[in-house]
């Protein structure tokens, strides 16, 4: 008899994980449910005979693509059409596992037949595939087999998949742009350091010109760029690193995605972003009958952004404490202060002055500069520091969602009105770096040529 391995909540709220036998998942949850106990998690138990029962697996090939989130979007949309055609789903899945491309979707549903042919559900033999069916994916599945209504939860995580696809790619499209732009300018500049700005230190020098401020500076930065070069890729690259090494500690993620939300502009859009994704993902659950303290887990780990982990880990506190979703989520939306979040604020300000302080003289005027700078930035956050993610009109549509029995409904509208936000932000975004990006290259064009030509003026002034 197959062993069940489960995680329950008593009647005074604290959390059982034991092990029970039983024929079926279904007979598992009412025996437990019999016990006294609300079932939040259950899996079945892998056994060493049940692992070499099956026989040995067909042959895989490599894995090197084909396991992105637009793939499993289109097989999610073709799979929920053959089942609504009244294909078994195990002809289905073969079907649509011989049109798939070699790659890690086709090895899943190789793997995803063989665990149905062996006597396991649809959800059981996805679950086996963590990393191309996550769990939100599962636990839909497992609802849509509950209700037997699986064509009709593959329609509505399709919908899903689609509309978040759609809201990646604009998102994803806007910085394109920018990020191209941007690194092209830095190139020339970088050439234009590296074999422009010498030569006229040449002549400069062979002339014995008495140079302006503005040039000295210049041939400074070009002496600088010739000399440590290689630090121009190692210093994103260390800083990219660093962040990676700090975010690998639970505070440390914490303050970076404190850190990210409260950015100028682009913190609104990654929190409308945010916002729209876990409300649409949470209403989705909700509407397929998935219990709501599942649905607030699985939302909570999909969500991506530790500030809104703890939030909605928050939530499903208060929920089991009795309370409703809309006065935790009212409750617990204020950031707070943190100092890894305050440390990174204050590195952000300083970097401009320590930049600065490596160039030949400018050493005690970049530390004044970090240091204020820094300073400055780190006062701007303590400032807004008790600002909060979740706005009013989320948590009023939440709460009138519950008073109505619409919750899913709610969550919904939500999720559409931040989708718009975040699309016309997007939009105006663009249109904004355009005329930043064209200010910045005239600047920077601008004081190569100034400082450059003043020199040549006064030599010949000199000449005449």
């Amino acid at each position: 008899m197959p062993t069940f391995e489960f995680e329950a909540m008593d009647a005074r709220g604290e959390e059982i994980r034991d092990v029970i036998d039983a024929p079926t998942e279904e007979e598992a949850q009412t025996t437990i449910r019999q016990m006294g106990y609300f079932v939040t998690k259950i899996t079945l138990k892998k056994t060493k005979e049940g692992a070499t029962a099956k026989g040995p697996k067909k042959r895989r090939g490599m894995a090197l693509g084909g396991g992105g989130s637009k793939v499993v979007t289109t097989f999610t949309r073709q799979l929920s059409i053959l089942q609504d055609a009244g294909l078994p789903i195990v002809r289905s899945l073969k079907i649509l596992e011989g049109n798939a491309k070699p790659g890690k979707l086709k090895n899943a549903l190789l793997d995803v037949v063989e665990e149905i042919e062996a006597g396991a559900t649809l959800s059981e033999a996805m679950s086996k595939s963590p990393k191309m069916f996550n769990r939100l994916y599962v636990n839909m599945i497992k609802a849509g087999e509950a209700g037997g209504a699986l064509e009709v939860i593959l329609q509505r995580l399709a919908d899903f998949q689609e509309r978040a696809e759609a809201l990646r790619r604009k998102v994803k499209g806007a910085m394109i742009y920018p990020a191209v732009v941007i690194s092209v300018a830095v190139g020339i500049l970088v050439f234009i350091m590296l074999k422009i700005v010498p030569v006229f230190t040449k002549m400069f020098t062979e002339f014995g010109l008495t140079l302006p401020a503005a040039t000295q500076l210049l041939i400074a930065m070009s002496e600088w760029v010739i000399k440590c070069w290689f630090l121009l890729p190692l210093i994103p690259v260390g800083v990219f690193l660093a962040i990676k090494l700090v975010r690998k500690f639970r505070h440390g993620r914490i303050g970076w995605d404190m850190f990210i939300l409260k950015l100028p502009i682009m913190g609104k859009l990654v929190e409308k972003n945010i916002m729209a994704r876990t409300t649409r993902t949470l209403g989705t659950l909700v509407a397929s009958g998935v219990p709501i303290l599942e649905g607030l887990q699985i939302t909570r780990d999909t969500s991506g952004n530790a500030v809104f982990e703890r939030l909605y880990a928050k939530v499903g506190e208060s929920i089991r404490e009795g309370d409703p979703i809309a006065k935790p989520l009212r409750a617990y939306s204020t950031l707070g202060f943190h100092p890894v979040c305050l440390g990174f604020w204050f590195f952000a300000g300083a970097l401009p002055g320590m930049l600065v302080m490596v160039l030949p003289g400018m050493a005690m005027i970049g530390a004044y500069m970090a240091l204020g700078l820094g300073g400055l930035l780190c006062l701007s956050y303590i400032v807004r520091m008790k600002a909060r993610v979740v706005d009013d009109l989320v948590v009023n549509m939440v709460d009138v969602g519950e008073e109505t029995g619409e919750l899913d409904t709610m969550l919904y509208k939500v999720a559409d009105t931040y989708d718009d936000e975040v699309k016309v932000m997007t939009e105006s975004l663009t249109s904004l770096m355009e005329p930043i990006i064209i200010v910045f290259l005239g600047f920077a064009v601008g004081f190569i040529v100034i400082s450059l030509f003043l020199p040549l003026v006064s030599m010949i002034q000199g000449l005449s």
